[in-house]
């Protein structure tokens, strides 16, 4: 791999307008607890959408849209024949979500484009700018849509036919905020994709570092639970006539997290989800519907996992006295990113000085689908006590700074490669 050019490692972004430009994007879907919420698909995400459209135009580049509501924004390069490096991330997010989470990778890109103009410099390749749709998967229930359709991983038709908790679907919101596009969401020929992203977790931070190099993404597997017993009077239920569903489901609730602890540091479970039924201060749940995930770096691991909780929640099933229905929603395999990538990635971070440490993404991220096409890296910089998909969440400008400087060097060198 030929090391950046002089010009390239000698490159500066401006922070100042990066933050702004954040602080900017942030207004949009403002909480009063200092968070945001742009919810996928709403007209708060078109008011975003739009905005972002706008600055990119601004700044002399080529915005499309595909089918899904991805959206490209391209600077073109000394040979245009040659394939893209692409960088991104998306600008929707949680309900009560924060400022950074995917808009950092997304502002930050465009401070890219905007250093490159200020400078004068024209990379061999073109770059092209991505804010891909509904990553959070908070309104439609399934994460990492746009990039989804776009990798192959989910069809535009099932992802359209979503439904929101109003019976609104995927494609009529999409259709609504005038979002879709008129060429196919699918895979185009691309050199590589750069994600810069939060950590979303404690470790940078703990170990003051500046710059997390992702060398991949963990193993994930999801469910969908349903228990369900009897439900009858709280007064007038002795114990052994009860068929309790909230009973049974915290056993299984607490075996997740045994599950998890037994696996260390590495192991993650988490039930996130929890609808008690009929809901009722007085009476016995008679059913609970509740979500579990697991995810490990490991593949071996979570394929344990996977055969050990549906056989271990079915033993708590049969004791107490309720039927169990396990559906498996998801099942990832973990994604190791591209070496030549990540090594864009260290040695920027070397150059630049920035004290920096491998690591393994516990989040899923669009770059997970992405990588299954294109050569991919991530660049994590760290926020404050780990704290993501929370209004409090925060970092500080001299750590955006710092991404963004980082993404800057490895997506020029990329595109600049021999």
């Amino acid at each position: 791999m030929p090391e950046p050019s002089p010009a390239a490692s000698n490159l500066r972004i401006d922070g100042k307008r990066l933050w702004d430009a954040l602080m900017a994007m942030a207004e949009l879907g403002a909480t009063p607890k200092g968070g945001v919420r742009r919810l996928t698909l709403t007209a708060v995400d078109k008011a975003g959408r739009d905005r972002f459209r706008g600055w990119c135009e601004a700044a002399g580049l080529t915005v499309r849209v595909d089918a899904i509501g991805n959206m490209f924004a391209r600077r073109d390069g000394r040979d245009p024949a040659r394939p893209p490096v692409l960088m991104g991330s998306h600008l929707d997010s949680q309900p009560s979500g924060g400022k950074f989470d995917g808009a950092l990778g997304v502002i930050a890109g465009l401070e890219v484009m905007r250093s490159l103009n200020d400078l004068g410099i024209i990379t061999e390749a073109p770059i092209e700018l991505v804010n891909w749709t509904d990553e959070e998967g908070s309104r439609f229930g399934n994460s990492l849509m746009g990039s989804g359709v776009w990798s192959g991983v989910y069809t535009q038709e099932a992802m359209e036919a979503l439904t929101d908790p109003d019976g609104i679907t995927a494609g009529a919101a999409l259709d609504a905020i005038g979002y879709r596009g008129p060429e196919p969401a699918r895979p185009f020929p691309a050199d590589a994709y750069f994600e810069l992203h939060i950590e979303q977790g404690p470790i940078l931070e703990r170990e003051a570092k500046t710059i997390g190099i992702v060398t991949g993404a963990q193993a994930q597997v999801w469910y969908d639970a349903v228990v369900t017993g009897q439900d009858s009077h709280a007064g007038t239920t002795p114990p052994s006539a009860r068929r309790d569903a909230l009973v049974a489901a915290a056993r299984m609730i607490d075996l997740v997290d045994r599950m998890m602890r037994a696996r260390g540091e590495d192991g993650r479970g988490t039930v996130g989800q929890l609808f008690v039924s009929p809901n009722s201060r007085n009476v016995i749940p008679g059913e609970v519907r509740f979500s579990v995930e697991f995810r490990h770096p490991d593949d071996a691991e979570i394929d344990r996992l996977a055969a050990q909780f549906p056989r271990e929640a079915g033993f708590i099933a049969r004791d107490s006295g309720v039927r169990l229905s396990l559906s498996q929603r998801l099942r990832n395999p973990a994604q190791p990113f591209d070496p030549e990538c990540v090594d864009l990635v260290r040695k920027a971070a070397s150059r630049l000085g920035y004290p920096a440490r491998e690591i393994v993404s516990g989040a899923g991220h669009d770059a997970v689908y992405v990588a299954r096409h294109v050569p991919t890296a991530m660049i994590f910089t760290p926020c404050k006590d780990g704290l993501s998909h929370n209004e409090a969440e925060s970092i500080e400008p001299h750590e955006a700074e710092a991404g963004c400087q980082v993404l800057l060097e490895a997506v020029v060198a990329r595109a600049n490669q021999g």
